[in-house]
């Protein structure tokens, strides 16, 4: 049944509501980090009525005055000489190669699951979902150990292997439940033209899954961008990722507001460019399977 003019007007109000509630702590967090620090403090808070500065970027990224980087200026809380946009591609390095590592696996694995029919699969699906729900603190002094003796500590390759086995559970399920929508029938229908498991893997079910796939992707960068604890246990000095850094703004002596905020504005973007690159794919992702026939 149609609905009517005011219904449709009601639901359109209602859904810009619900956008600007959750759109408004990241806009007064983006607000904080042009704000001086007079500004920040100031009751009742203003949310556009003051003056815009960047100092806190070029502060926390070196950040000329004319917008490029210049020399390396520093943020000091509490005594110590950071440096903050190195640690902003070591959380994008991370995050890219994890992800990549966790869909490469995920794909073939839940493709396994979806597909293939063996002894203790539905058993092997609950051990996976398991491994998820598992707190990360009672791992990571056994995984501290472990890559000592590996030597992975403090270097990309083992924050890449931890934050993709973090992630590859959630991946695995995920794209299982993408690769069961897709009709079986149209595999039958390949194998007995000849086609082996791998072709129709990567010509048929693949292009069919992308959306599947694009979801899968975003939530596995979403968790290891924002992941803190293992970062935080496995790496020394060499590396660390925008959560464990933005730990450092917190001192004894008080907390740089202004410039912890222009890290976490700047850290919102890369995943803001990763959802906008696969947002095509995305929505239809999230949304397979939602209608049947």
């Amino acid at each position: 049944m149609p609905q009517s003019k005011s219904a449709r007007t009601f639901r359109t109000l209602a859904g810009w509501l619900v956008v600007a509630i959750f759109f408004f702590p990241i806009f007064f967090w983006t607000s904080v980090a042009f704000r001086n620090a007079r500004d920040i403090f100031d009751w009742p808070p203003k949310l556009v009525n003051f003056t815009p500065t960047v100092k806190n970027f070029e502060q926390v990224f070196g950040i000329s005055l004319g917008f490029g980087f210049g020399t390396q200026e520093t943020v000091n809380p509490g005594g110590g000489n950071f440096y903050m946009a190195p640690r902003l591609v070591d959380s994008i390095v991370v995050a890219t190669f994890s992800t990549l590592l966790a869909i490469a696996v995920a794909t073939l694995a839940a493709y396994c699951l979806s597909r293939m029919q063996f002894r203790g699969r539905h058993q092997f699906v609950n051990w996976v979902l398991s491994t998820r729900m598992m707190p990360p603190v009672a791992v990571a002094i056994p995984m501290f150990f472990i890559f000592k003796q590996l030597n992975l500590l403090d270097t990309y390759l083992g924050l890449v292997l931890v934050h993709g086995l973090m992630n590859l559970p959630l991946a695995v399920l995920l794209l299982k439940s993408f690769f069961d929508d897709i009709p079986s029938e149209i595999d039958e229908s390949a194998l007995l033209d000849g086609a082996s498991r791998w072709t129709i893997f990567r010509r048929i079910v693949l292009p069919m899954a992308k959306g599947g796939i694009a979801a899968s992707a975003v939530l596995c960068f979403i968790f290891s961008w924002t992941e803190f604890l293992f970062v935080l246990t496995l790496t020394q000095t060499s590396i660390k990722t925008v959560p464990v850094v933005s730990s450092t703004f917190v001192t004894s002596i008080g907390t740089a507001w202004g410039n912890m905020a222009a890290l976490g504005a700047a850290a919102i973007v890369p995943a803001f460019i990763v959802i906008l690159l696969v947002q095509r794919h995305l929505v239809r992702g999230l949304t397979m399977g939602s209608l049947k026939q």
